[in-house]
């Protein structure tokens, strides 16, 4: 593999993750089985919930395992909306920020498609923060279902407010949803002290395998289910549980919590040469989101004025160095970043966009090797020309 600098889209497994997942997939039983085998599958299940639990501060109960990051933002807006409605018909109206994933934005627009909702969207400012104001304001009223937001923002890497944004939910009596998926293993994380009714996180952005992610579902919280039959975790998620993935899971969610902050200091030191590198080497290139601590350590994202964001993409990525536009959900679709847009730029500044984000195997020679490469692959890229789409 060449230089890989795209650990938000997926970070390679830690090699004794893959170790747990190897050996937990040669034990056999269904942990619903009441026959010793069946119990020890559920022995080693509820030590990995216990495990990850910890690492988010909440109890094993109210973790949820599900196929990943995705499917818990699912079922967590879905599922709160129909419970909301269900309790209130009057409670349609959804409360959601403008720069959010498009695991929630398609969501939300589903629900508005399909379901009657309402949405109310709140703005950012021009540093990718939610304007705190506005978003108090939006949850006022007895219509509100739930309210749903980012804690770290997955294009542009800005911190949310989230305690703030936490305290006015609680204080309108809006249940809240936090996607932390971009947050976990880069924030410490305590679910139990921000009294939020749910918060997404996925195994594969902290080195854990693809395919396992989990809903924090707080004890008082209630969703309908999206998936029937056989009632486990709750009734909430039905299903045979991946036993092998949850353990590998665990592995991951145990190591990411203890090497947090000397990561941080390490991806935080590694972040700020390389965009002091950017700017000396492309001056015409802006750094997007906060600095500083406001920023999450692994993250930095630039427009370069006059180049396609996918053009750089390509160019670096035939030089041997792989970056992205923004997310990697968007099924390979180049488009302008709804998040920048969100933040007050233009349209063409959209579509000049480059995310580099760093993660536990990035180097100095790697930051090296993409900041050699961008002077002649942004050259390049702006003779070929522009067009705003």
């Amino acid at each position: 593999m060449g230089v890989y600098l795209d650990h938000a889209a997926t970070t390679p497994m830690l090699p004794e993750a893959i170790d747990a997942y190897a050996r937990a997939m040669s034990e056999v039983g269904n942990p619903s089985s009441i026959h010793s085998a069946g119990q020890n599958a559920r022995r080693l299940l509820e030590e990995a919930r216990e495990t990850v639990a910890a690492s988010l501060g909440c109890d094993p109960i109210e973790v949820v395992f599900t196929s990943g990051g995705t499917e818990a933002i699912n079922l967590a807006l879905k599922g709160g909306f129909w419970a909301a409605t269900a309790a209130s018909p009057a409670r349609r109206r959804l409360v959601v920020p403008n720069g959010e994933h498009h695991a929630t934005l398609d969501t939300v627009e589903w629900l508005v498609a399909h379901e009657g909702a309402d949405v109310t969207w709140v703005g950012l400012d021009s540093e990718g923060f939610i304007e705190t104001d506005a978003w108090a304001e939006a949850l006022r009223g007895d219509d509100v279902a739930l309210a749903s937001a980012l804690w770290v923002n997955n294009e542009v890497g800005t911190i949310e407010p989230v305690a703030e944004l936490a305290a006015a939910a609680a204080s309108a009596s809006v249940p809240l949803h936090l996607d932390a998926v971009a947050a976990y293993g880069h924030v410490p994380i305590s679910f139990r002290a921000l009294g939020a009714a749910a918060l997404s996180v996925s195994a594969h952005k902290i080195g854990g395998p693809v395919g396992i992610g989990a809903l924090v579902l707080s004890r008082t919280a209630r969703v309908v289910p999206t998936v029937h039959g056989g009632g486990q975790q709750r009734n909430v998620r039905s299903g045979t549980q991946d036993v092998a993935a949850a353990v590998s899971f665990a592995v991951a969610a145990q190591a990411a919590v203890a090497s947090l902050e000397a990561e941080r200091a390490r991806l935080t030191a590694l972040r700020d040469r390389l965009i002091a590198g950017v700017r000396a080497a492309v001056p015409e290139a802006r750094l997007s989101g906060p600095s500083g601590n406001q920023r999450v350590a692994s993250s930095a994202h630039f427009t370069f004025p006059g180049a396609q964001g996918d053009s750089l993409l390509f160019l670096l990525d035939a030089a041997g160095v792989a970056v992205s536009t923004g997310s990697a959900c968007q099924a390979g679709i180049p488009e302008p970043s709804h998040v920048v847009l969100a933040m007050g730029r233009e349209t063409g500044e959209a579509s000049s966009c480059l995310r580099i984000t760093l993660g536990r195997t990035t180097t100095d020679a790697d930051v090296d090797a993409f900041l050699a490469a961008l002077p002649d692959a942004y050259a390049r890229a702006a003779k070929a020309g522009f067009t705003a789409r």
